[in-house]
């Protein structure tokens, strides 16, 4: 079974080619999480999990998904974390989730996605995200050849820098930056209300039919990065900037 967290579609897209390959069910997590509802799965085959990184950590919304969830059958699992960059040392917060969910951890295997997060960067060219996807989407099928013969994911090499990113970087990265007070749109916007429709903790609601950011934001840019005008923006530093969004085939 693939459960996968995403806000701009890189883990999704990559889920559903590990689940065609595996022939195996694939399920959105932002469905559950943004009913507030608590999953209870089950598995004979192991438990994939695919969600993107933020701040060399699986996002914390995610992790606590993970955690007030139920799994039952298979007590393996795998992790494929998509980034813009690297992963850091987000697989020990990994396996101490697992360990509390009393599942066996058999990999974390991080694949290069688009850069989707222009709250602070830029996302790439679209012939160049093209290249990122077609070589992401390779490594999605060596994965899944891992999982179908049992074997685990290559190890990672952590370094002494990823420890500091993921242990030290994370906090500070939520509770300084990870805020939705500098969004808000320009005058192209119509309320069409995609932008509420998207946000997987209804944090946005139209008011005289445009949208209001009310303060419970994870940043995965799918209001910004989804919306048909583009009328959407980030403080100064995505005024110009491409958007990126990987719609479903």
């Amino acid at each position: 079974m693939i459960i996968y967290f995403t806000g701009t579609g890189n883990s999704r897209y990559l889920a559903e080619i590990i689940a065609a390959e595996l022939q195996d069910d694939c399920i959105s997590a932002v469905s559950y999480i943004k009913e507030k509802q608590l999953g209870n799965f089950h598995a004979e085959t192991p438990f994939l999990f695919v969600c993107p990184v933020y701040a060399w950590q699986i996002p914390h919304v995610f992790e606590a998904f993970i955690e007030s969830s139920t799994f039952t059958g298979s007590k393996d699992c795998y992790f494929v974390l998509t980034c813009g960059d690297e992963m850091g040392n987000a697989g020990k917060s990994i396996a101490a989730l697992c360990h509390r969910k009393e599942l066996s951890c058999k990999g974390v295997m991080e694949i290069k996605m688009p850069e989707n997060y222009i709250a602070l960067f830029s996302a790439p060219s679209e012939e160049k995200a093209q290249e990122i996807i077609t070589v992401g989407s390779q490594k999605a099928k060596e994965a899944a050849r891992l999982i179908v013969q049992g074997k685990p994911f290559p190890p990672h090499h952590v370094g002494s820098v990823d420890k500091l990113k993921t242990s030290l970087v994370n906090p500070v990265f939520y509770k300084l930056v990870i805020s939705d007070k500098k969004f808000y749109t320009t005058a192209q916007c119509t309320g069409c209300g995609a932008c509420v429709k998207a946000c997987m903790l209804r944090n946005i609601r139209l008011i005289d039919g445009k949208p209001v950011w009310n303060g419970n934001c994870t940043h995965c840019m799918a209001c910004i990065c989804g919306c048909p005008e583009e009328a959407i923006e980030y403080g100064k530093h995505t005024k110009g900037l491409r958007r990126y969004f990987l719609k479903k085939k």
